[in-house]
């Protein structure tokens, strides 16, 4: 079977593609996946595994900014990775995430990513840290502590060098989960 790799950004993807890239996130994330979810993950460049049978993996990596230590740093944040149920277990989810990293890697201050329990497995395996410090929004009315984002948001240091994962974080806002 081939298995071949897309990079896109979200200009470049057809319809198609991307009712192919949501019913995998839905498959993928057993209907759990909101419709913010999904455009949470949009207007940046995806990482798209296909076999004869369609699309196997999704990821993408959107530029967000986060305040760290007084300064506001670019972020590669990785959304929307997910494997289709019948082809896990066979390293795609390893290869969607090698994609994203050299993208984060190479184009932004650092890399952030919330994950499920089961996500965390994957991106620890990879060098992900747990962030430890206090995690917060910048709000329409404010700062906004995020305590429920404290304990599944991971970091992957890249051009902003060695990160102290114990500061607070600021992210900027978005509709629906901030994070």
């Amino acid at each position: 079977m081939t298995i071949r790799m897309r990079i896109a950004h979200t200009a470049d993807l057809t319809p198609a593609d991307l009712r192919a890239a949501r019913a995998l996130l839905d498959a993928a994330f057993a209907g759990d996946l909101t419709d913010q979810d999904f455009e949470h993950g949009l207007g940046g460049l995806h990482a798209l595994l296909a076999d004869e049978e369609g699309l196997v993996a999704h990821g993408s990596v959107v530029m967000r900014r986060v305040r760290y230590q007084g300064r506001w740093l670019r972020v590669g944040y990785v959304e929307g990775v997910g494997v289709r149920p019948d082809a896990r277990r066979r390293g795609h989810g390893g290869r969607i995430m090698a994609e994203l990293e050299r993208i984060v890697d190479h184009a932004y201050d650092v890399g952030l990513l919330g994950a499920s329990d089961d996500g965390a497995r994957l991106y620890t395996a990879r060098g992900w840290r747990l962030w430890g410090g206090k995690i917060s929004a910048l709000g329409p009315d404010g700062i906004v502590h995020l305590p429920e984002e404290e304990d599944s948001t991971y970091v992957r240091p890249a051009l902003a060098g060695p990160l102290d994962l114990e500061a607070d974080l600021l992210f900027d806002w978005r509709d629906g989960d901030v994070l």
